[in-house]
This record gives C-alpha cells, sequence and structure tokens, in this order.
C-alpha cells in the first residue's frame, strides 16, 4: 500500500467516481483492490447514490469483476432506514425508484400512503411529473419532508446529473418546504457503526472519495484519514477553494498503491 495509509486496517470506498465513473472502471480500481486483500486490508463500499438495492450494487460490482457481498455495502438509504426507525416512521410517501422502495418496504415501510408521516426523496432515476406533483401536494398540506442525501450532482462520463441536492431545489422553490433531516453521508454514522462493529479505532480506518462537501466532510467528523481522489467530481480548484483540506490528495485509486 502507499505509505500515507500505512497502518489503515479497513478502507471505506466511494464508487461512484471513485470505483467507476458511470459504466466503466475506474483505471488502477481492480489492481488496488486486489492489494488492499493481499495486504488484509478490509474494504467496504459507501455511496450515497439511493437509485439502487444492496443486491443491484452487488450485482454491479460483480459485473466488474469485483467480488463483493452484501455485507460489504454501506448506502444512504442504511441510514435513512435507521433514522426513520428511530423516529418511529412506518408510513411515507417515495420519490424515489423501485430498488429503493424495496428496502424500504421490506422492512414494513409504507411508500405510497394517502397518509404519509414523510415524504421521503432519494435520487430517483425513474422520475416523472406525477410523484412531484404528489410530493408537492403532500408538502402544501404540512408533511415534512426528510432525504436520502445532500449531493447535487452524480458524477457521468459526460458531466454532473441532477442528484437529490437538486431535487430538494425543486421542492424548495416549489413549496418552501427544507427537509427536517438529511441521511447519509457526511454524517459521521454512515462508517462509525461499522468501526465500532470491526473492533477498530477510527485513527485505523480511511475513508476514499471524489466529493469534498460528502467524503471528506465525513472522514473528518469520524475522524478516519481522508484521502480525496479527483477522478470524479472534486477538482483541483474545489480543493484550493476549500476551507479544509484532506490528509491524502491523489488523481485516483491507482496512486494509492506500489
Amino acid at each position: 500500500m502507499n505509505k500515507s495509509l500505512n497502518g489503515i486496517k479497513a478502507i471505506f470506498l466511494d464508487l461512484d467516481g471513485t470505483i467507476y465513473l458511470g459504466g466503466n472502471l475506474i483505471d488502477g480500481a481492480i489492481e488496488f483492490l486486489n492489494q488492499c486483500e493481499e495486504n488484509g486490508v478490509q474494504r467496504f463500499f459507501l455511496s450515497n447514490n439511493s437509485s439502487k438495492s444492496v443486491t443491484e450494487y452487488v450485482a454491479k460490482l460483480h459485473g466488474f469483476g469485483i467480488p463483493a457481498e452484501a455485507k460489504d455495502v454501506l448506502l444512504s438509504t442504511h441510514d435513512l432506514l435507521s433514522w426513520l426507525g428511530k423516529e418511529g416512521v412506518t408510513e411515507t410517501f417515495l420519490v424515489g425508484t423501485e430498488g429503493m422502495r424495496s428496502m424500504l418496504e421490506e422492512v414494513g415501510v409504507s411508500t405510497r400512503s394517502s397518509k404519509p408521516q414523510y415524504v421521503v426523496l432519494g435520487y430517483d432515476t425513474q422520475i416523472d411529473y406525477d410523484k412531484l406533483t404528489t410530493a408537492s401536494i403532500h408538502l402544501h398540506n404540512g408533511v415534512p419532508l426528510v432525504a436520502s442525501h445532500p449531493d447535487m450532482v452524480c458524477p457521468s462520463p459526460d458531466g454532473g446529473l441532477p442528484d437529490v441536492g437538486a431535487y430538494l431545489a425543486l421542492f424548495k422553490a416549489t413549496t418552501g418546504v427544507e427537509p427536517t433531516h438529511i441521511c447519509g453521508k457526511p454524517n459521521a454514522g454512515m462508517i462509525l457503526h461499522k468501526i465500532e462493529e470491526l473492533g477498530l479505532q477510527p485513527s485505523e480506518c480511511a475513508m476514499v472519495g471524489d466529493r469534498l462537501y460528502t467524503d471528506m466532510e465525513m472522514a473528518a467528523r469520524a475522524g478516519v484519514v481522508g484521502v480525496l481522489v479527483l477522478s470524479g467530481e472534486a477538482t483541483m480548484d474545489d480543493l484550493e477553494a476549500a476551507s479544509q483540506t484532506p490528509d491524502v490528495v491523489v488523481k485516483s485509486v491507482v496512486d494509492l498503491f506500489d
């Protein structure tokens, strides 16, 4: 491993913009993952992208030739489910994909309620005007809003695509409603529960990602080593304008192995 990661026992890896970009693997991603395994470093795949279920993510990773199990994947949807459970929420109206719907309904959360306790907003790549209309009416009627994550854009080879943050701006413009809570990165709880489960200290773990305001912010909040890759959203200009500098900055994961 790169000397900057000496002593690291577990790595949390962002997916979009870090391991792959759109339908293409980032150069060196497989080699880096192989070296993690050779060095006994546990690796977990972490994503704010709530458009897919864990099963879909595992299948996507397998499609890239990356061995992964459900336990290796941590999503903003998991953080959302935890929050809904703590709040006692079982009735929602979901603006999200069928994959996200399946994860909520598997644990007993209704997603098409006519009297929802919350409007739940995820990264909906299947969004349509009916969903936007129904959600807006609920918000106008005083139903609060919770979002799976704050990302403004989803990185792609063709540029940033509208993500949850963009949808939040739409609902704010339409209804004046701000979310009661936003789950996912940069909430430190996304990884701290796993670090505790592993019996490790935060200083023995690293977060590798391409966003300053989610990946690196979460690393700072959790007390883990923050590794920024410039293969996705963040640019050198963003880095120079940032108030906080990541512990390590590399072009891509290819620079993280010897």
